[in-house]
């Protein structure tokens, strides 16, 4: 399987190049990404436990799919993509909101990010590709921010900062 290219980008979001995914870990290079939350008709959000095998927060809860866009690839369109190949449907999608972070891993890795907050809305179950996602649930926002408060290891890093910096903003919308 071919590693795929993450699109490298300045701090205003203009493309400045590709790289290998894996080699711009290893090298904390700011990059584009994508992060997808899906709700229901209750106001509650899906969640996702990521893999057993995934390279990086292995068996972590975050937000619904999230993933990096392709070259010429829309953020919506990258968001619909991905939806359907880890949780099995697809959905229609908002950009919310986009922000910047870095976080580094205990195996070496650095995410380093310019990540594009979508939202859309589904009620079905997922189907879950199980190379991608082991369990999902859905939660309350205001369950989940307790939660992360009482059991922060339990999340992603980009879905922690999701939720401290943006959530008045990502609860109106819910």
């Amino acid at each position: 399987m071919k590693e795929e290219n993450v699109i490298l980008v300045d701090e205003n979001d203009k493309q400045i190049g590709t790289m290998p995914k894996m080699e711009a870990h290893e090298k904390a290079l700011l990059h584009r990404a994508f992060s997808v939350f899906i709700m229901n008709d209750k106001g509650e959000t899906m969640l996702q436990q990521r893999a057993a095998d995934k390279y990086h927060s292995p068996l972590l809860w975050t937000n619904t799919c999230c993933s990096h866009q392709r070259v010429g690839e829309s953020n919506i369109d990258a968001g619909k993509r991905r939806l359907q190949e880890e949780m099995g449907f697809v959905a229609e999608l908002d950009e919310l909101i986009s922000f910047i972070y870095k976080a580094p891993f205990d195996n070496g890795l650095t995410e380093h990010e310019y990540d594009h907050v979508m939202i859309g809305s589904y009620d079905g179950p997922p189907k879950l590709n199980p190379d991608e996602v082991a369990d999902w649930k859905w939660m309350k926002p205001e369950a989940v921010r307790m939660d992360i408060d009482r059991h922060p290891e339990r999340y992603t890093a980009w879905f922690k900062i999701i939720f401290e910096k943006f959530y008045d903003h990502i609860s109106k919308n819910f």
